[in-house]
């Protein structure tokens, strides 16, 4: 695909967006169900192989994956991993559980419609469902220690130094 077949494709959306821009804003989601038997968590892509393309609020066909639905599902894993490593560290019982995440995407920002419309994700809501006896006292110390260790969502969390650089091959 060529710039100009990119600019015909993603011409009927910015118009879209610039029309409502409410359509523009799509919330991504992931999923992830914690192991039973280990420190893992499965997360559900739904393909065997990691392909990223255009969402197609940005005129993807959809076939492909979305890299915001695969930082969502980055932070399911990281954040199941991490919630069943600390309670296995505390000997927190979890008979078993899901962990999901959302966030509000507003590709006007993405598309360049709107400057003052954000790039990224403005919010990005992580949720556990435990299925545990526990106390709600070492509930409360089981997420706030996964929050804390879980290094998705500390990195999404505090900005880290970014940098981005080009070479020819």
């Amino acid at each position: 695909m060529d710039a100009n077949a990119l600019r015909a494709l993603q011409a009927p959306l910015k118009n879209k967006y610039r029309e409502t821009p409410d359509s523009a804003v799509i919330t991504l989601k992931a999923k992830g169900a914690l192991d039973d038997t280990s420190i893992a968590c499965k997360v559900e892509t739904g393909r065997a192989l990691a392909v990223a393309g255009l969402h197609p609020a940005t005129g993807g066909s959809g076939a492909e994956l979305c890299s915001g639905d695969m930082l969502l599902e980055a932070l399911v894993a990281c954040a199941g991993v991490t919630v069943k490593a600390v309670a296995t560290a505390l000997e927190i019982p979890l008979k078993a559980g899901t962990v999901s995440a959302e966030g509000d995407l507003d590709f006007r920002g993405t598309l360049g419609v709107d400057k003052e419309a954000p790039v990224g994700f403005r919010a990005i809501r992580l949720t556990f469902d435990l299925d545990t006896d526990a106390p709600q006292e070492k509930l409360d110390q089981l997420l706030k220690l996964t929050e804390r260790y879980c290094v998705v969502f500390q990195t999404l969390n505090h900005k880290p130094e970014l940098s981005v650089n080009a070479s020819r091959s």
